[in-house]
């Protein structure tokens, strides 16, 4: 398996990971019972989840009214970006 196909695992692991803690803050949050810690949210985000989280995110209307995570994820989404095209660069 190439290399690139490690990555893609680990991206998609990750993302699926990052779905399930936000869905499930969101139904712990509606019934009241204990949440995510945000800071997990957040670090989840920064290893890779923070695409899928923010999609998540604005798809069920969780946590759109923090500013934490609104401007938060967007700002990890770019750094993701901007790790991909150094690492394109660096490797060519």
């Amino acid at each position: 398996m190439k290399n690139y196909a490690y990555i893609i695992i680990y991206w998609l692991i990750i993302s699926v990971a990052a779905v399930y803690l936000t869905v499930k803050d969101k139904a712990a949050a509606k019934a009241g019972k204990w949440r995510v810690p945000e800071a997990t949210l957040m670090l989840v985000g920064l290893f890779g989840g923070a695409e899928a989280m923010y999609a998540t995110m604005k798809k069920i209307r969780h946590k759109t009214k923090h500013k934490k995570f609104m401007i938060g994820l967007p700002a990890e989404i770019i750094l993701h970006i901007l790790i991909i095209v150094a690492i394109f660069l660096l490797t060519k």
